[in-house]
């Protein structure tokens, strides 16, 4: 059985809810890479972020793809690097994504399997502040 979230009085006044608050749906459709590929892009040190502001009324919540070409290697080499970018966008999109817009994390070759866990992290959110006008 899966452990209750903390209250409110064990998180501590003003804390943000645990992450799993906030809902990934994950892109799956063909149309929804396209457009996300057509609007903005910002590279980072292990991958590329493709986002996309959507339509009012289009769909709820943060939406996520996750794609790795051939080019980063065998199956196992591209899976690898696939579950390593879901469990960043786990990690980061809940606390900097926006609501109503859609994010699609590319691979890079040789780069997204092997860079280390806290740097990847961290790619994916200077990524996410240059994109949404912060500085990184």
């Amino acid at each position: 059985m899966p452990p209750e979230a903390p209250s409110t009085a064990e998180r501590g006044q003003g804390a943000r809810p645990p992450a799993a608050s906030v809902c990934l749906t994950v892109l799956k459709q063909r149309s929804e890479f396209l457009k996300a590929a057509a609007a903005k892009r910002q590279t980072a040190g292990s991958m590329l972020v493709q986002a996309r502001r959507r339509e009012p009324g289009e769909a709820e919540g943060i939406r996520v793809g996750f794609t790795c070409s051939k080019k980063v290697g065998n199956a196992v080499a591209r899976n690898r690097a696939k579950r390593r970018l879901r469990e960043a966008a786990r990690a980061v999109l809940p606390e900097l994504g926006q609501l109503g817009w859609d994010y699609v994390l590319v691979g890079r070759p040789a780069v997204t399997a092997e860079r280390p866990w806290e740097a990847l992290k961290a790619d994916l959110e200077a990524a996410l502040t240059r994109i949404h006008g912060g500085r990184a």
